[in-house]
């Protein structure tokens, strides 16, 4: 069993090639279920001054995309640098070995050439909250150190309530708590984060950092609840018939975290409250992190990578869930600061996909990745935020037990979706006068050259898609 000692008693590795000293750290940073709910993305009222410094530091990509908006698929697809259809991971409760057995993972990558691997949190899959402190669907060859800290979840003390009870069968409880949360495991990654860096000053490191929040339990320290005025959050305002054109597909996959899950406005307005809340506390933890980081003089030999994992809905078409693949689902903030380039503070507007996330990180640290990875690294664009890059980015969905499989493809401008199973059907939306996706426009006879060029852009996939370097 791996404990805090074992963790900061851990031997020295032996590098090879590069010196220690010439090798940079990497701060590989997740957090649950977070959307473009964030300062750097141009939120007017969250808070998360920690992440805007990231921001500040390195380019901000305001069109990255999950190539599954689920956990278990999306988290396994960028650690393993492979798209769903090649881990042949489709949903939750499932590792990588389990399907590919012979993988190298990047964290694995990483530790195969000298550099310290740790996870602390959610990296690879983990229920939230069932398996909380628990390493299942873990993968062990990523690391030489990983550890799941437990957490009180929706049995903290504190005031709140559950907005759905009676409702429906989803939950969605709030918990404001009094103090920092000591019982909380993203405070504990937090620590044992700040205690690797410590460490860990003249070795070369991965550090793997899951945050869980702002995941369900929406559960915060109740200074951060206080920092939104509940007359200050504004529940969203669908058109009456949002719903009319959405393929029945798309509104099964989407299960009990439809329709509003039963929540009035007061209660809609609570919920977006508690998010927000879970942001700017997951954000403080980070600040936490990067405070040891210029404390050791580490910030400058550090590749710092924030992630969410996918998307999440907020009441956008009356959903409260990923699960889709609607833009709020499938579209996920994506910052990276890399010493040294040009691009720092500046945001791209370049498609993206997490799965570039492996061959980018590996040219960063001047490291060969597998010849089997299956994106693209995005390297020129941490010094030219502007230039042109891919032509498309894809996201699916599979819902098996419905028998419902969906495929979409973006292009900047539009988004094709195809639905196939047991409920055929297709989508088709244009960002440029519908960027809330409120108006499918399969059903305009006048598109029907833009929707057969978008249906080749679909089966053509990822490789006709990639950016000439």
């Amino acid at each position: 069993m791996v404990t805090r000692r074992s963790l900061l008693a851990a031997p020295a590795l032996l590098i090879r090639g590069k010196a220690a000293e010439e090798r940079p750290n990497v701060l590989f940073i997740a957090s649950d279920d977070l959307n473009h709910s964030l300062g750097c993305y141009g939120h007017p009222i969250v808070k998360s001054p920690n992440i805007d410094r990231i921001a500040s530091m390195g380019v901000r990509f305001d069109r990255a995309y999950c190539q599954f908006p689920l956990c278990g698929p999306s988290r396994t697809s960028l650690m393993s640098g492979l798209r769903p259809d090649s881990t042949r991971i489709l949903g939750n409760q499932i590792a990588i070995r389990d399907t590919r057995p012979d993988v190298v993972t990047l964290p694995q990558l990483f530790r195969n050439n000298g550099w310290h691997s740790v996870r602390v949190g959610k990296m690879y899959h983990m229920d939230v909250p069932g398996s909380v402190g628990t390493n299942k669907w873990d993968d062990p060859p990523s690391w030489d150190i990983a550890i799941s800290p437990p957490g009180k979840e929706q049995h903290t003390q504190g005031q709140g309530r559950n907005l759905t009870e009676g409702k429906g069968r989803a939950a969605w409880q709030t918990i404001a708590f009094t103090g920092e949360g000591k019982d909380q495991a993203d405070n504990t990654a937090a620590e044992l984060a700040i205690e690797t860096v410590e460490k860990n000053r003249n070795r070369p490191f991965f550090l793997g950092l899951g945050f869980l929040r702002p995941h369900l339990p929406t559960v915060a320290p109740a200074r951060f609840f206080d920092l939104y005025p509940l007359a200050n959050i504004q529940a969203v305002r669908n058109p009456p018939n949002d719903r009319d054109d959405i393929p029945k597909a798309s509104e099964i996959a989407i299960n009990t975290r439809a329709n509003d899950m039963g929540m009035n406005e007061l209660d809609r307005r609570e919920a977006i409250r508690a998010y927000y809340a879970c942001i700017s506390y997951m954000d403080w933890q980070v600040g936490r992190v990067l405070a040891a980081l210029d404390k050791a003089n580490l910030t400058r030999r550090t590749i710092i990578f924030f992630w969410g994992d996918h998307g999440w809905h907020l009441g956008e078409h009356h959903r409260w869930h990923k699960r889709s693949l609607f833009e709020e689902s499938a579209r996920a903030p994506l910052i990276v600061a890399a010493p040294g380039r040009k691009g720092a503070g500046r945001g791209s507007q370049s498609l993206v996909e997490f799965v570039d996330m492996y061959p980018t990180l590996a040219q960063l640290a001047g490291l060969k990745p597998p010849p089997v990875l299956e994106g693209q690294s995005f390297v020129p664009l941490l010094d030219n935020p502007g230039r042109t890059w891919k032509s498309a980015a894809f996201t699916q969905m599979a819902d098996p037990p419905n028998g419902i499989t969906g495929r979409s493809v973006t292009t900047g401008r539009y988004r094709y979706t195809r639905w196939e199973g047991a409920y055929p059907d297709e989508e088709l939306y244009d960002h440029a006068s519908d960027p809330k996706e409120y108006t499918n426009l399969t059903r305009d006879s006048r598109q029907a050259a833009l929707l057969k060029q978008l249906r080749g852009t679909l089966d053509a996939g990822r490789k006709a898609a990639q950016a000439k370097v």
